[in-house]
């Protein structure tokens, strides 16, 4: 029963100090085993996207960054409050990886001790709920969601659910006494629902949660029985959910939009994954969850879909889920915490499960994280109660929950240190998974940030051979074989990438690189204007093809270019610098305009907070060129300062500029000559 009675008020603060002291030791507990991720690095798939290769996140909090925050549908998601926490742990660790993945412990202790107070509260019991939260803060399934940085948005959100489920408890309580306190505790569970919606929007199945419960332990609504009386009383609980499910509805729109974006390419089509192979998948996938909950073996950071899934195995699922849901049913008098644990389980994971599939992954283990709440609880209250009628010793039970928690401990560590680098991370991924092209991809990517060319390559030759449909191979192979100096063969996987991908702008732009690259800039420019044709909003297109022109002499076409690469995207700090740097330095008079390369110089080292010598060192060249020679001078010292701090090396040329100002004279350069096309990176696929 619920301590909701007044007369129990007292009695009940005395109790919740136990709970809150096991909170506290369970969060110490959770976060000195997670200290190893201190010494972790990032990694290569996803990382780039929300923090090394994205500027505006490493430029910190700014106004221009929180605005792209809530404006951007990056990483194929709109969840602004992910990209703050990223915004504040570089202006407050930089680029150390340490940072992040010991602020992704802190809140993954914060919210095992929130999940206990919770479920103290919500069930009047305290060992039961201690052992259901020290079971999800040691789980090896929720590893990935703590030691991958770009998973901040999986512990941040789950963060705010707990808070929105505490505050809507607390609602419940208060508004059975009819406290006018209650409001307040229901505005404070829609509000953080809402902000754990913009840090994942997985939490829109939320609402249905706090519906189950209603029923246990709420207990406000007594039975299932088809009566008016009780259907009035369903009805009224629906009508106050009405916030959250308008709330819920909203982030569905808007995530739909954001992973329907061509330039995207989050949602799988279902040309490539057809329904029928969907809806086989479904159940397939929840017995998967099922199975890693009690048995979290060999898991992997990515699964990737079986190219056929036999009808055994999805009989077999389905019986099993019918079975647990049946027996749920059956049993919701005499054990109710079944019901709403199993449906908190399949409800939960209902955004995730496939019949939407975006990233083209069978499960993940992130998914997990929040779900397995509810089977959890519902197995250990299950357990509880039977230990109870059987009268089981307590010293014997105990005995039982210490070896089932040290084994969680045992197995959590040692999935803890696959995820150190990246080619530990993916070389496990190989070894327990079949067919596993994403993992040979991205061990491509991290052999390949290592310097070891020939290996990585291998590595997408592999991926190729495994899908040799699926682009990202061919691109990555194609990239490898242009720095191993064999750009006719890497010409000739491009074309391959662009024949799988013809309709991804991004593919078309690499391609128009490499012809580039090779000299032939009229079938680059023509790549570049198809990329653009495919996405009126992808830059870079236009971006490339300027810097052509200004090899070609073709200056006012270069700038119209340069500009409409900026329009579309604005805060992007190679454009702003580039241009800048164009609009101040070139050898053609015609070019220059001081006072605009100010602009943007001013605004990309506002964008990246004065921390980036190159921004500095552009700066100080439209300085130079309105003939504010001494700004000039502080710009560049400057960039002197900062690139020393950052240990590089290459900084005779800033010095070289350093000592121009000095004498009074700006500095000029021929794009003609010295404006290169930049290689592509290798890309790793990208996940939800």
């Amino acid at each position: 029963m619920n301590p909701l009675c007044p007369g129990r008020k007292i009695a009940y603060k005395k109790r919740m100090l136990q709970p809150r002291r096991l909170a506290g030791l369970l969060a110490v507990a959770t976060f000195a085993l997670y200290l190893p991720v201190a010494w972790f690095s990032f990694c290569v798939y996803d990382d780039g996207l929300y923090v090394t290769e994205n500027p505006v996140v490493q430029a910190g909090v700014t106004w221009a960054g929180v605005k792209w925050a809530f404006t951007t549908m990056a990483a194929s998601n709109w969840h602004p409050l992910t990209w703050l926490s990223h915004m504040i742990d570089c202006g407050v660790f930089g680029l150390n990886p340490a940072g992040p993945h010991l602020v992704n412990a802190l809140i993954h202790s914060a919210n095992a001790a929130l999940l206990l107070v919770w479920l103290c509260r919500l069930t009047d019991k305290i060992w039961p709920p201690a052992f259901v939260a020290a079971l999800f803060a040691w789980h090896p399934l929720h590893v990935e969601s703590v030691a991958w940085i770009s998973e901040r948005k999986d512990v941040l959100s789950t963060f705010f659910a707990l808070l929105a489920l505490w505050n809507y408890t607390r609602y419940v309580e208060e508004s059975k006494v009819q406290s006018p306190r209650s409001k307040v505790h229901l505005a404070g569970s829609l509000a953080t629902f809402a902000l754990g919606l913009m840090a994942k929007p997985m939490l829109v199945t939320l609402p249905c949660v706090l519906l189950l419960l209603d029923y246990w332990p709420l207990q406000r609504i007594p039975n299932f029985k088809f009566q008016i009386s009780n259907l009035r009383a369903f009805g009224v609980l629906l009508l106050e959910k009405l916030p959250f499910f308008a709330i819920s509805a909203a982030a569905c729109a808007i995530t739909l939009l954001a992973q329907s974006q061509r330039s995207s390419n989050a949602v799988v089509s279902l040309a490539t994954v057809p329904l029928h192979y969907r809806l086989k998948s479904v159940p397939v996938a929840y017995l998967d969850y099922l199975e890693k909950t009690f048995w979290p073996a060999k898991l992997a950071i990515f699964y990737p879909l079986p190219e056929k899934i036999p009808l055994a195995a999805v009989a077999l699922a389905v019986a099993v889920l019918l079975a647990i849901t049946l027996a749920a049913w059956q049993l919701r008098r005499p054990a109710p915490y079944g019901l709403t644990g199993w449906l908190w389980f399949l409800g939960m994971l209902v955004p995730v499960i496939g019949l939407v599939q975006v990233g083209g992954a069978e499960i993940a283990d992130r998914y997990s994280y929040l779900p397995s709440v509810g089977l959890l609880f519902a197995c250990v209250f299950a357990v509880a109660d039977l230990a109870a009628r059987w009268r089981i010793p307590k010293i014997m039970l105990a005995g039982i929950s210490v070896a089932i928690l040290a084994a969680t401990v045992v197995t959590m560590e040692n999935q803890l240190w696959h995820w150190r680098n990246s080619v530990t991370l993916f070389r496990h991924a190989l070894a327990v998974t079949t067919d596993n092209d994403v993992a040979r991809n991205n061990l491509g990517v991290a052999l390949e940030q290592q310097g070891r060319l020939a290996a990585a390559a291998g590595q997408y030759r592999a991926a190729v051979r495994v899908e040799p449909d699926r682009y990202q191979g061919h691109h990555n192979l194609a990239n490898a074989l242009d720095h191993l100096g064999r750009p006719a063969e890497a010409l000739a996987e491009h074309r391959a990438a662009v024949r799988l991908g013809p309709a991804v702008p991004f593919l078309h732009n690499v391609l128009g690189l490499a012809l580039a690259t090779a000299g032939r800039d009229d079938e680059a420019i023509q790549e570049f204007a198809r990329a653009a044709q495919l996405d009126a909003h992808y830059a870079w297109p236009h971006f490339e093809t300027a810097k052509i022109f200004l090899r070609e002499h073709r200056d006012p076409e270069a700038l119209a270019e340069l500009r409409a690469a900026l329009r579309r995207d604005p805060n992007n700090i190679e454009f702003l610098t580039f241009t800048a740097r164009v609009l101040a330095s070139s050898e053609n008079p015609a070019t220059r305009n001081g006072q605009s390369a100010f602009t943007f110089a001013a605004k990309a080292n506002l964008l990246t907070s004065g921390r980036r010598p190159d921004v500095l060192d552009t700066l100080g060249m439209a300085c130079a060129e309105m003939g504010s020679f001494d700004e000039a001078q502080t710009a560049a010292q400057t960039a002197l300062t900062v690139a020393a701090a950052l240990k590089q090396k290459d900084v005779e040329s800033i010095q070289h500029r350093l000592a121009l100002y000095q004498n009074h004279q700006p500095w000029r350069e021929s794009f003609a000559a010295t404006n290169a096309p930049a290689k592509s990176a290798a890309t790793s696929a990208t996940g939800p």
